[in-house]
């Protein structure tokens, strides 16, 4: 049992983890930043044997290490032919949902607020053939693929929430502003000149990286906070993005922990300010779990790595599903976020693979 925050739970927990060395891997919920968090907020393991697979090598370590290197050497080729799920639907109550959303941000109750709509899949899927069809046609920032309590997931996700390494250094990279990529050298051009030059797509980007720099300064010593790449395009399987990176030093009486709870949820998956599109979120829309949470990996030595859990793929109690949103502010066209989501969508959904 525990109580306060979920964030202080996980460090109090690896604090009294009985190995010397260890890595964690898992998954942290959207409801893990909620004002009353609810359900299955977090679920991470430390494993017993790693494949660690780096410069075309597979490094496997472990007392099961043998048995792994041997179903390794077994593996065959993954097998699976994509069946495209159709992303055109549900536009009308979508579309009224970021009119709502526009209407609050008129009424000043936030600036920014992220409204994303779910896409059921009407057949069981193949998993691991979807992340290896999806993974050869998309350029995440990470990729993976979990199988925890009954979760299955799998996907591309286009941005790191939060990396600490062991020496405190902390960078995060907010992107936000979007155009569809991938329909040729002429149309991806000018998506993006005018992903660049649309205000409204600026805008959303701005204050994104503005909310970023002021969650790292909660936990970062004072003057180390920069950003060091400011807006630029970030191309991300079928879309393009406005992209920043904004880094950090943990200040002597923080944990990575820390550094991950002050930036989670991402501020391009939430909204402006956090507390109160959170809040939205809950009325707008029914329970994210996964999507929009992050995939996570820490180790002993204090480093830490996490990325957004969008562009992917859910299977859970027999059922499937996709998910993508949009940033929405005052300027926010309706059918235009709508079709960004669609843009989104277009990253796993064409690979999609049915169980056999």
């Amino acid at each position: 049992p525990w109580s306060g925050r979920p964030a202080d739970a996980l460090r109090d927990a690896f604090a009294e983890a009985p190995l010397p060395a260890w890595n964690a891997y898992g998954w942290i919920a959207f409801e893990f930043a909620a004002a009353r968090p609810t359900g299955r907020l977090a679920h991470l393991v430390v494993p017993r044997t790693e494949v660690r697979i780096a410069e075309g090598r597979a490094h496997i370590g472990g007392p099961d290490a043998d048995r792994v290197a041997g179903l390794l050497a077994e593996a065959a080729p993954v097998a699976g032919t994509p069946s495209p799920v159709d992303v055109r639907v549900d536009g009308d109550a979508y579309r009224a949902k970021v009119a709502e959303a526009v209407a609050e941000i008129h009424e000043g109750r936030y600036q920014k607020v992220i409204v994303s709509r779910r896409l059921d899949i009407p057949h069981p899927v193949d998993v691991i053939a979807t992340y290896a069809r999806g993974r050869e046609a998309n350029t995440p920032a990470r990729s993976f693929l979990l199988d925890l309590g009954g979760l299955r997931a799998t996907g591309f996700s286009p941005e790191v929430l939060a990396t600490v390494d062991a020496d405190g250094r902390v960078m995060t990279q907010p992107l936000a502003g979007t155009r569809a990529f991938g329909a040729g050298a002429e149309t991806d051009a000018r998506s993006r000149r005018e992903l660049e030059n649309d205000p409204k797509e600026v805008f959303e980007h701005a204050v994104s990286v503005r909310t970023a720099l002021e969650e790292l300064h909660r936990v970062c010593d004072p003057g180390t906070v920069q950003v060091t790449d400011f807006m630029t395009v970030k191309e991300r399987g079928s879309v393009q993005h406005l992209g920043s990176r904004a880094v950090g030093v943990l200040a002597p009486d923080r944990s990575p922990w820390d550094a991950l709870d002050a930036l989670f949820p991402g501020v391009t998956a939430s909204g402006v300010p956090k507390p109160e599109a959170i809040e939205a979120i809950t009325r707008l829309e029914n329970r994210r779990g996964l999507y929009s949470g992050a995939v996570v990996a820490a180790s002993h030595d204090g480093s830490l790595d996490s990325a957004l859990v969008l562009r992917a793929l859910y299977s859970e109690n027999g059922r499937a599903w996709l998910r993508a949103g949009a940033g929405i502010v005052g300027a926010s066209a309706p059918a235009r976020e709508y079709e960004e989501t669609c843009e989104k969508l277009s990253s796993i959904a064409p690979y999609v693979v049915p169980l056999a």
